[in-house]
C-alpha cells in the first residue's frame, strides 16, 4: 500500500474513533448524573447466600478426606489434558480433556481449535467450571434448596469468567480488533452506555434491532378488533379467514409478564393467525401494563377484570355463552385457580382448557426459586412499595439468568467486544417488551404459590372468599409443555395431570417456554411427545412416549375440534351487541389508555 493510500486509511481510521469518543463523553455525562440520581447503599446480602454459602463451606472442610477428593479429582482432570497435549504434540488427533457440553454455542468458531493456545484455554476453563459444578452436586448434606442456589450463582460465576467473554481470550474478538483496528471496542463501548441510558442506569442489554419491529405495522398485525375494555383489559375479536367457524368461541388468556402479542409476532409464526385459519372465532385478553394506579389489584382481580369480564363481553358479543379456554403461562395458573372457582359456582360456561407451559404445583419450579425466599420478598416489597409495581425490567433479569450464556453473554461480546449491532428478531423484540407487574399481585402470587405452594392444596387459597380446590376441574384438559423450558419445567407441568379429575392429555414439545409454543407447522422443527397414559412420574411418560416430527399445533387442533361444536357462519367483529371500540392490536399493548 502507498503512503498516501497508508495515511488516507489511517485518517479514516482516526475519524472514526473520533466520532466514536466524542458519542462515549457525551453519553458518559449524562449517564453519571442518572447513577448519582439512582444511587443508595445496597444490602449487605440482597440475594440471602450467606447461610447457604456457610452450609456449602462447612460440608466440604468437615472431612478432610473431601478435600483431598476434590483436589484429586481436579489433578485427574488436568493429568487427562497433559495427556491430551502430548498426543497432539506429536501429531496424533486426540480426543479433547474437555468439550463443550449440548447446546453450549460460546466454542462454536473453528478459531478455537486452530490454535493451541485457544484450545488450551478453551478446555481449561471447561475442566475448572465442570469441576466447580460437580463440587456442588456432591453436596449430599446440604439442603436441596441451598444446594440450587450455591450451584445457580456458582455457574453465573462460571460463566462470567469464560474465554470468550474477554477481548485477550476470544480469537474472533481478537481478529475483529486487529481488522478495525480497535474501532470496535469503541463502538461496543458506546452501545454499553447506550444500554445503560436505556435502562436508566440499569444495564438493558439489547437483544435486537428494536427500530425494525413496531407494534400494528409488522408485530401483531392479524385483522381483528378491539370489542370491549375495562381499567385491567382490552378483549379482541380477531376477523374470520374462513367463511364457516366452530360455534363455540376461543378465548386465549395470555401471561401479563409479557405482551400477548407472543402468539401473533409475524404472519408466518403468528399462532392466532393460524387458529382463526382453522375455524376458530378467536378472543385475546390484552392486558394493560399496570402503573401505580393499579398497585391494590390482586390476583383475583386478573379473574374477574380478566377471564370472567371477558366470558360475559363474548357471549354479548357472539351470542354464545359455551366457549373453550387457552392460557399460558400465569394465565394458564390464572385459568385454573378460576376453573375451580366457577366449579364452586356451577358456572359451566368453559367447556374445554388448554394449557400452555402453565404451572399450578411449584414444588419443583425450577431454578428460578433462587430468587424467591422470606429474605429476598421483603426486599422485593420495600422495593415495589416505593413504586406500587415491579418493573418488568427486573424480572427480565431474573428469567434471562437462568439461561445467561445465551441471553446475556453472546450479546455482550456481540454489541460490547464485537461492536455489531444485534440481529433482528421479532421474538426477542417482544421478549425486550417488558411489562410491569401490579405490587398486591405479585406479592400474594410469589408468597403464596411459588414460596408456601398453597394452590395445590384443597382450599390452601381463596378466590374472592371461594376455598379453590383444583381437583374439582372435570372439564376436558389440554396441557402443553416444552422438554428444554427453564421457567416452567416439564416436571413441574406434568404435576397437573396427576390433580384434574376430568380427561386430560399431555403433549410434551421439543424447544423452550417460547420455542417450543410458537412453532408453526411449516417451520418443520422440534418435534414433540405423546402418550396417552399418564403414570405418576413423568420419566416414565416419557420411557413410553410416542416422538412426532414437526409442530404440534395440528394435534392440538385435531383435539379442540371435538370440543368446539357444528359449523355456522363465520362471525365477524361488532355483528353482536358489542360495538368495534378501535382496531387491533388496541391501545393498551401499546401502553396507551
Amino acid at each position: 500500500m502507498s503512503d498516501e493510500k497508508t495515511e488516507r486509511a489511517l485518517s479514516e481510521d482516526l475519524a472514526k474513533a473520533s466520532g466514536e469518543l466524542l458519542k462515549i463523553s457525551q453519553l458518559s455525562a449524562g449517564l453519571t448524573l442518572k447513577l448519582a440520581r439512582r444511587w443508595e447503599l445496597p444490602d449487605v446480602d440482597p440475594l440471602n447466600l450467606r447461610r447457604p454459602l456457610l452450609a456449602a463451606t462447612w460440608n466440604t472442610v468437615r472431612p478432610p478426606s473431601r478435600i483431598l477428593a476434590a483436589q484429586w479429582d481436579l489433578a485427574r482432570r488436568y493429568l487427562a489434558l497433559l495427556k491430551y497435549l502430548g498426543l497432539k504434540a506429536v501429531g496424533r488427533g486426540p480426543a479433547p480433556a474437555a468439550s463443550p457440553g449440548k447446546g453450549d454455542r460460546r466454542f462454536r468458531s473453528e478459531a478455537w481449535d486452530e490454535k493451541l493456545i485457544f484450545d488450551l484455554l478453551k478446555q481449561v476453563y471447561l475442566l475448572v467450571s465442570g469441576w466447580m459444578l460437580d463440587n456442588v452436586a456432591r453436596m449430599k448434606e446440604v439442603a436441596p434448596e441451598d444446594r440450587m442456589r450455591i450451584a445457580f450463582y456458582t455457574r453465573q460465576f462460571a460463566d462470567a469468567l469464560s474465554p470468550s467473554n474477554f477481548v485477550l481470550t476470544n480469537p474472533d474478538v481478537l481478529a475483529t480488533t486487529r481488522e478495525e483496528r480497535g474501532v470496535n471496542l469503541l463502538r461496543g463501548f458506546r452501545q454499553l452506555l447506550e444500554d445503560l441510558h436505556q435502562g436508566d442506569g440499569q444495564l438493558q442489554i439489547s437483544m435486537t434491532d428494536s427500530s425494525a419491529f413496531s407494534v400494528g405495522r409488522n408485530i401483531a398485525t392479524t385483522a381483528g378488533s378491539v370489542v370491549f375494555e375495562n381499567d385491567m383489559m382490552q378483549l379482541i375479536q380477531y376477523a374470520p379467514r374462513t367463511k364457516t367457524a366452530y360455534t363455540r368461541p376461543l378465548l386465549i388468556v395470555p401471561p401479563w409478564i409479557n405482551k400477548f402479542y407472543i402468539l401473533d409476532l409475524q404472519p408466518k409464526n403468528s399462532f392466532i393467525r393460524w387458529a382463526v385459519e382453522r375455524g376458530y372465532t378467536v378472543f385475546v385478553i390484552s392486558w394493560i401494563n399496570p402503573d401505580e394506579t393499579l398497585r391494590y389489584k390482586g390476583f383475583e382481580d386478573y379473574m374477574h377484570e380478566g377471564i370472567l369480564a371477558a366470558l360475559d363481553a363474548i357471549e354479548a358479543a357472539t351470542g354464545q355463552r359455551e366457549v373453550n379456554t387457552i392460557g399460558y403461562c400465569i394465565g394458564g395458573t390464572l385459568l385454573a385457580a378460576t376453573l375451580a372457582w366457577m366449579k364452586a359456582h356451577d358456572d359451566q360456561r368453559i367447556q374445554s382448557a388448554t394449557f400452555f407451559t402453565a404451572q399450578v404445583d411449584f414444588a419443583d419450579a425450577g431454578e428460578i426459586k433462587v430468587f424467591i425466599d422470606d429474605k429476598q420478598l421483603k426486599s422485593l416489597e420495600k422495593r415495589m412499595r416505593a413504586k406500587g409495581y415491579l418493573d418488568g425490567k427486573d424480572m427480565a433479569l431474573s428469567f434471562n439468568m437462568l439461561r445467561a450464556n445465551d441471553l446475556i453473554w453472546s450479546y455482550v461480546i456481540n454489541n460490547y467486544l464485537l461492536g455489531k449491532k444485534p440481529a433482528r428478531f421479532d421474538l426477542l423484540y417482544w421478549n425486550s417488551d417488558s411489562t410491569r407487574l401490579p405490587e398486591t399481585m405479585h406479592q400474594w402470587y410469589l408468597k403464596n404459590l411459588y414460596l408456601e405452594n398453597r394452590l395445590v392444596e384443597p382450599g390452601g387459597v381463596t378466590m374472592d372468599g371461594v376455598p379453590i380446590d383444583l381437583s374439582t376441574i372435570d372439564l376436558p384438559v389440554y396441557i402443553q409443555s416444552s422438554r428444554e423450558d427453564h421457567i416452567a419445567p416439564y416436571p413441574s407441568v406434568y404435576k397437573a395431570t396427576q390433580i384434574y379429575s376430568g380427561d386430560v392429555t399431555f403433549m410434551l414439545a421439543g424447544s423452550g417456554h417460547i420455542a417450543g409454543v410458537i412453532n408453526p407447522p411449516k417451520a418443520q422443527k422440534y418435534g414433540y411427545w405423546t402418550n396417552e397414559a399418564l403414570p405418576a412420574d413423568p420419566e416414565e411418560w416419557i420411557a413410553g412416549a410416542e416422538q412426532h416430527e414437526g409442530s404440534w399445533w395440528p394435534h392440538w387442533d385435531a383435539w379442540l375440534r371435538q370440543h368446539s361444536g357444528r359449523r355456522i357462519a363465520a362471525r365477524e367483529p361488532g355483528d353482536g351487541d358489542l360495538p368495534i371500540i378501535e382496531p387491533a392490536p388496541g391501545r393498551y399493548v401499546r401502553n396507551e389508555r
